[in-house]
């Protein structure tokens, strides 16, 4: 949830001050490589602290209360499930409980070089345990239970304690496996948590959840009935099979990675967005914000000691070649003619290194295809767009009009590249395909958006009134500073409402929060979005270094500023309040930045001087009739008390391991999940379609087809879009700017009205 502003054209006064000051601390030659590990850590947690106290909007005190702050977020992160130290660990971890403010301060690794090496002997120590554990059958019959609430959980004493505890979590998640296969097998059919929407296996979703019992695997029935002992042995050996996956993800991460959850860490203590990124983590942060990388457009996941090509990018040059599928197995990497290199068995990071490359270089696979054929696939490289990065936007017809409907995942922009895509073009762009489709009104969907580059925000309002203020900004000890709409040109002047749920964060808010307070559209969806006012820089770490020779350094996104709609108001915590709320499923849990620790806090400003749109003559009646028909709605009512069902169950964590009671429990579950599976077959009657020169794309790409056919699908079953299009229709008017004989720049004048 990243609100970005471009590195060099904002915040310039403050970086150019903490780059001036570095100088004198960091402009040396470093040592030797030999000496890398050691110097490398050092070096960061000096050029951390640095940056964070000169550049972070409000620095954290670095006291004991600071330290012990960093002590819990770091222990939990390394064991937060409590099944690898024992309370002996932790007794000896926590003399530097006070002490860790004064470790960072002189560079000091002894906490971290600890704690690092007791987590990887009792990790190799679980290995053995969980296997021995799942050698011999579980007896289903004895009467005991497994609380999940880890938090409270005490840490085991002893071996034989945290053997019982494995034991216990091993037999809730087979227990839990084999339920579902004996009741697969009694109703001779398929069963899944789609059916019911909710996680039947108690570790399979959630927090709570470990790595390696989220990939429960979903049986499927046999035409031949297997015995009881016969399933038992299944579910042991699938369990088994996803913690020696787990396991070996476990392996793939070094001595680096653990030092980034370490630096982060203390990181967060200042706030929830301050992160550091680690080389890898800073080029994945840059294709997730850009949605464009330079490679062969594939996506890799790891299978056993295997890298396997999970799937193909739709446009990139693997997908053009036509040589490589999913499923292939890539066995040794050559760039160009330069020899080949075996990398099976090879951390995926690496592997990920090796293939990706510069536009218009060569690199040459070495493919072990599904079929056991061995063959060897060049492909040049080219820039890969990541398709699900960007808008996109579909029509519908109801009514007797037409309606357009733009879905916006990210406020995606290229810094390196100013003619790369972004979500500002982009969206003036599907704007004007839906005009020329001649649409009566438009819906913006940024639910799930949790933000990105804030000047694409200011872009994209900009679309939507004729000019004013769209953002406001303050940093610490600084006046204010105010982002303008200045094109007079209004691209859209329709009626118009923004979609918006808890996940709508950051960027998403502040586009909101603007239409809203200019009344230009109708705000509908969650009761509040998620409450991110603030904004993060990606500071390179290397350019305060004269000399590395130690390698990449890594990136420091940092909180530099907050935001504050025009109204004044900070988004922080209280996010925006929809002008329609519409009942969801995840209402009453907690998963706001209000949820989070070390949050900053809410408070206003000024309000800027802006006019708001005065064309919306049926603005308090759309919002009156739609309040109605989401309270007279049965389907609405039903997600409402799914929601607050969601909510109690959330605070279940005591199971029993007794089969019988296990499945008594579960039938329970079940009988009242079946309450609510209306609302997962529910079905709006609306047909959508793609803007027509897709549909010549969708001909060309079946992959492209297939996801937008996805979506579309996925839109006919969505009663919150169902009922923005009603909001659409109660927007009507019986003059449309269309229709109108007076001229557009008149019309623009007459639609504002003085309010501040």
């Amino acid at each position: 949830m990243n609100t970005i502003i471009s590195l060099m054209k904002r915040n310039y006064k403050i970086l150019l001050a903490v780059a001036f000051l570095s100088v004198t601390l960091f402009a040396f030659k470093l040592k030797s490589a030999s000496e890398a590990d050691p110097d490398k850590d050092k070096l960061l947690l000096e050029l951390l602290t640095f940056v964070l106290e000169k550049g972070h909007y409000n620095p954290a005190t670095i006291d004991d209360n600071f330290s012990k702050g960093i002590y819990k977020d770091y222990i939990q992160a390394l064991d937060p499930s409590k099944r690898f130290f024992l309370q002996s660990d932790i007794d000896e971890f926590s003399k530097y409980e006070l002490e860790l403010d004064d470790e960072l301060i002189n560079k000091d690794l002894t906490f971290f070089n600890l704690t690092y090496g007791r987590l990887m002997q009792r990790m190799k120590e679980s290995q053995s345990l969980y296997k021995e554990v799942l050698k011999t059958p579980f007896d289903y019959k004895v009467d005991e239970s497994f609380n999940t609430d880890y938090e409270k959980a005490p840490y085991a004493k002893t071996d034989v304690e945290l053997k019982e505890r494995w034991r216990k979590q091993l037999k809730l998640t087979t227990l839990s496996s084999l339920t579902d296969r004996l009741k697969i097998q009694e109703n001779k059919g398929k069963f899944s948590k789609e059916e019911t929407g909710i996680p039947l296996n108690p570790l399979e979703e959630g927090e709570n959840a470990s790595a390696e019992t989220t990939k429960k695997e979903t049986p499927v029935a046999d035409s031949k009935p297997k015995s009881f002992e016969e399933l038992e042995k299944e579910t042991r050996e699938s369990t088994s099979k996803s913690l020696d996956e787990y396991f070996g993800f476990m392996k793939d991460l070094d001595r680096n990675d653990w030092f980034s959850v370490y630096i982060n860490s203390i990181t967060a203590r200042f706030d929830p967005h301050t992160n550091y990124f680690a080389p890898e983590e800073k080029e994945r942060f840059d294709v997730s914000i850009s949605g464009t990388l330079e490679g062969i457009g594939a996506r890799l996941q790891k299978k056993n000691e295997y890298t396997e090509i999970s799937e193909l990018i739709s446009g990139g040059p693997a997908w053009r070649g036509k040589e490589l599928e999913a499923g292939d197995l890539v066995m040794k990497v050559a760039q160009g003619n330069a020899e080949p290199v075996d990398v099976v068995g090879m951390r995926l990071d690496d592997v990920v290194k090796k293939i990706k490359g510069p536009k218009g270089t060569e690199v040459r696979l070495t493919i072990k295809k599904v079929d056991g054929t061995i063959k060897i696939i060049s492909i040049i490289r080219d820039i890969v767009e990541i398709e699900e990065t960007y808008a996109k936007s579909s029509i519908v017809n109801k009514n007797g009009l037409k309606y357009g409907v733009i879905y916006l995942p990210k406020f995606y922009i290229n810094f390196e590249n100013k003619d790369g895509r972004d979500a500002g073009k982009d969206i003036a762009l599907e704007v004007e395909r839906l005009k020329q489709a001649k649409v009566d009104g438009i819906v913006l969907d940024v639910r799930d958006d949790g933000g990105g580059s804030l000047s694409t925000v200011v872009d994209i309002a900009g679309l939507f009134i004729e000019q004013g203020p769209i953002v406001q900004i303050k940093s610490a000890g600084r006046k204010k500073e105010v982002l303008y709409d200045r094109d007079k040109k209004i691209e859209w002047d329709g009626p118009l409402v923004i979609m918006v749920n808890s996940f709508s964060a950051s960027a998403s808010e502040i586009l909101a929060a603007a239409i809203q307070d200019y009344k230009r559209g109708v705000i509908i969806g969650s009761k509040q979005t998620y409450g991110k006012g603030t904004v993060q820089n990606v500071i390179d770490l290397n350019q305060f270094v004269r000399s590395n020779e130690l390698g990449d350094l890594g990136a420091l996104k940092t909180t530099t500023q907050k935001f504050y709609r025009i109204n004044g108001g900070s988004t922080q915590l209280e996010g925006v309040s929809s002008d329609v709320v519409m009942p969801d499923r995840y209402s009453y849990l907690k998963m706001g930045e209000r949820d989070v620790e070390n949050a900053m806090p809410w408070d206003k400003i000024d309000p800027a001087d802006y006019n708001v749109w005065n064309n919306n003559g049926n603005f308090t009646k759309a919002i009156l009739h739609s309040r109605e028909r989401i309270a007279a709605n049965p389907q609405f009512k039903l997600i409402e008390e799914n929601a607050k069902w969601i909510d109690t169950r959330s605070e279940e964590n005591e199971y029993s391991l007794n089969i019988d009671k296990f499945r008594i429990a579960q039938n329970a579950i079940e009988d009242k999940a079946k309450k609510f599976k209306p609302i997962f077959d529910y079905k709006n009657d609306l047909k959508f379609t793609s803007l027509p020169y897709e549909m010549e794309q969708m001909n060309k790409d079946n992959i492209l087809k297939e996801k937008r056919n996805r979506w579309h699908e996925s839109l006919a079953k969505d009663i919150y879009v169902e009922e923005a299009l009603n909001v659409l229709d109660d927007l009507q008017t019986k003059v449309n700017l269309k229709n109108s004989s007076l001229p557009v720049s008149k019309l623009k004048k007459e639609k504002l009205a003085k309010t501040y």
